[in-house]
């Protein structure tokens, strides 16, 4: 099953070393391994969501974000769209920006990181909003009871998530974009401009697969009712073996959906717009370490090619519904990101931090996680899920 899963990863890791080592020696040898990991690290909370929504999908669409979006995630996101940032800014065509990017590294890289505070201000708003919407939610199961509940109460408002969303955008363009580190000056338009377009773009995105979603339930339950209980019962077993690799495991089963159709490519879009939120402080942190895309685009491909064998993997294993905390740590995770990309306009964050926050909110919710089953297992059972909720988080 591991070596399934992540076959083609390790296949691109072989590869994509010694290629490295051919083209640049030991020296880039060394320096895609650092942007591998340095992926891996940065991202390890972004498989974690994309498992929660992937797992909602039928089979094609898994294929098909293992496909057709890793090239998008790969080539798209680390290749072209820094050479899009610098022909936009600079006001350039294509052929000049390539041209820059690979005879005046220097130039290309100070263009790019210039242009930071309009992509933190996207991804930030665009993985906040991810954040709030999931903070906001009513659920059944709560990690950090003390703090999810009254949270919850406060989501029942219509768009509250949305009014904190533009209150932390206008926050932000009026203190920390007044005085950027990244290109210097006033960039407070360009922040607010950059945070609305991230907040429209989820909006756009997650309500039209939302819409989609939605309806797929609903034309179900129609047929549901006049296929009878039988043709119901003969259909979800078919579904679950689908999404989980041939064999339905048991509890797993009971979340899956099957999004096929527009659902589904909407969901897919999401999927996307999500994996370029991430990836917004991977390839500006990248800096750091060279200046040379295509060194930069190898490295962090290697790496986003484990975070998609990452999410297919947790989504055919059933881990998230196994425990059930790690999407709560996911998510504050998202939130600590999002707050990240906003500081970082004014102020400088080693990615290490980044990283760090990451792991260190996973790896609790993952800790909690074991202790509910434990508690679970020993015989608490329905009854002290109360008691769970408020003690078993960190």
């Amino acid at each position: 099953m591991l070596l399934k899963t992540f076959g083609w990863s390790f296949a691109v890791t072989v590869i994509g070393l010694a290629l490295a080592g051919v083209l640049w020696g030991w020296k880039g040898l060394a320096i895609v391994g650092i942007l591998s990991i340095l992926e891996i690290s940065l991202s390890f909370d972004n498989a974690v969501i994309n498992a929660g929504i992937l797992r909602k999908m039928n089979a094609f669409w898994q294929k098909i974000f293992l496909t057709v979006g890793i090239l998008i995630a790969v080539f798209g996101m680390r290749l072209v769209f820094p050479v899009v940032i610098v022909a936009i800014t600079a006001k350039l065509g294509p052929i000049e920006a390539v041209n820059l990017a690979i005879n005046d590294k220097d130039k290309y890289e100070h263009l790019v990181t210039g242009a930071h505070p309009a992509i933190a201000a996207f991804g930030g708003m665009f993985l906040l909003m991810i954040f709030l919407d999931f903070i906001f939610e009513e659920r059944d199961i709560r990690w950090l009871g003390w703090l999810e509940k009254p949270l919850s109460k406060l989501g029942k408002l219509d768009t509250f998530s949305v009014v904190i969303a533009l209150a932390v955008l206008l926050i932000t363009a009026t203190t920390l974009a007044t005085d950027v580190a990244h290109g210097g000056g006033d960039k407070s338009a360009t922040v607010l401009l950059s945070g609305v377009a991230g907040l429209m773009t989820y909006l756009i995105v997650n309500g039209v697969s939302g819409f989609f979603e939605d309806k797929l339930e609903e034309d179900d339950d129609d047929e549901d009712g006049a296929d009878g209980e039988d043709g119901a019962d003969e259909k979800k077993p078919a579904e679950t073996a689908q999404l989980n690799g041939g064999a339905p495991r048991g509890s797993s089963g009971a979340t899956v959906v099957g999004l096929a159709g527009k659902a589904a490519f909407f969901m897919f879009l999401y999927l996307e717009v999500i994996d370029a939120s991430f990836s917004f402080d991977g390839v500006i942190g990248a800096f750091a370490i060279t200046n040379d895309i295509f060194e930069m685009a190898l490295g962090l491909g290697i790496g986003a090619m484990y975070i998609r064998s990452l999410t297919v993997y947790l989504v055919r294993q059933g881990t998230l519904d196994d425990y059930v905390y790690l999407e709560h740590g996911a998510h504050y995770a998202i939130g600590a990101l999002a707050g990240i990309l906003l500081v970082t306009i004014k102020y400088e964050i080693n990615e290490v931090i980044t990283g760090v926050v990451g792991v260190v909110l996973i790896g609790a919710s993952y800790w909690s996680s074991v202790i509910r089953n434990r508690r679970e297992a020993q015989g608490g059972g329905a009854g002290s899920e109360e008691k769970t909720e408020v003690t078993s988080g960190v």
